[in-house]
C-alpha cells in the first residue's frame, strides 16, 4: 500500500512554482481573482499551489467570515480549484481588500511510504485507511507511540480518507463523479495554516473538463 504524503519542507518565495501552501497564484494571462459565490462577495483566499502530472491545481477557499459562507461545501461557491497548464503561468496580484492570502508560504516536498496494514494495531476496528496510516505512521520509530504528523500538508493521488461515496463532487460541466487528487492538512505552525476548521480538506478534479472542486470533512 503505497502513499504519496506532502511533507513540509521549509519556508519558499511566494511566487515559486515548487508545491507550497501559500504565496501567490501563479495563472495564466488574464486570470481573475475568483469571488465567493455563497454569501459575503469578497475575494477568496489562495491555499495552495500543487503540481500535478498534466498541469497545477491551484486551490481557493472562503475565509472572509469564516463559518458564515459555506467553504466545506463543493456546491456552495465559497471555493474554487483550477487545473492550469504548466506553460505560460504568472504571478497574480492579490485583490487589495479582504482575506486573500496566507501569512506564510510553505514549500512541499513528496515522500512515497509503502505500508503493510495487516501490521499495524490501532485499526482492528475499521478497514485499514491507505493515508491514515501513512501519515501517523510518518517518521515513527519503533519506541515512538506517534509520528511527527504536523510536518504532513497532505498527499497527493490514492483515495479520499474516509469520505462517505454521497460526498464524491460531480462535475458541473460533465456531470461525472470528479477524480481525487489531493488531500489538506491545515498546517506545521499558525502562521503557515490554511483554516479547514480542524478538518480534513479534499480537492478533486475532472481531468477531461478540466474542473475542480472542494471540500472538507
Amino acid at each position: 500500500m503505497q502513499t504519496t504524503l506532502m511533507i513540509y519542507d521549509g519556508t519558499a518565495p511566494a511566487d515559486s512554482g515548487v508545491p507550497r501552501t501559500g504565496g501567490v497564484p501563479l495563472a495564466p494571462a488574464g486570470f481573475t481573482w475568483p469571488i465567493c459565490g455563497s454569501s459575503c462577495g469578497g475575494p477568496l483566499q489562495f491555499f495552495a499551489h500543487l503540481p500535478v502530472e498534466d498541469g497545477v491545481l491551484s486551490v481557493f477557499v472562503c475565509q472572509n467570515d469564516p463559518g458564515a459562507c459555506e467553504s466545506w461545501d463543493a456546491t456552495s461557491g465559497a471555493n474554487r480549484v483550477y487545473l492550469f497548464p504548466r506553460e505560460e503561468l504568472q504571478p497574480v496580484e492579490a485583490p487589495a481588500t479582504g482575506v486573500t492570502l496566507l501569512p506564510a508560504t510553505s514549500a512541499i516536498r513528496t515522500h512515497v511510504v509503502t505500508l503493510d496494514p495487516a501490521e499495524d494495531d490501532d485499526h482492528d476496528e475499521l478497514a485499514p485507511d491507505a493515508y491514515d496510516l501513512a501519515r501517523s505512521g510518518w517518521k515513527r520509530e519503533p519506541e515512538e507511540r506517534f509520528g511527527k504528523q504536523r510536518e504532513v500538508l497532505g498527499s497527493l493521488g490514492g483515495s479520499p480518507s474516509y469520505l462517505e461515496d454521497d460526498r464524491l463532487p460531480a462535475c458541473p460541466a460533465c456531470t461525472d463523479t470528479m477524480e481525487f487528487a489531493a488531500h489538506l492538512e491545515e498546517g506545521i505552525s499558525a502562521q503557515s495554516a490554511m483554516n479547514l476548521g480542524g478538518r480534513l480538506g479534499y480537492v478533486f478534479v475532472c481531468r477531461a473538463c478540466r474542473e475542480g472542486a472542494f471540500l472538507t470533512d
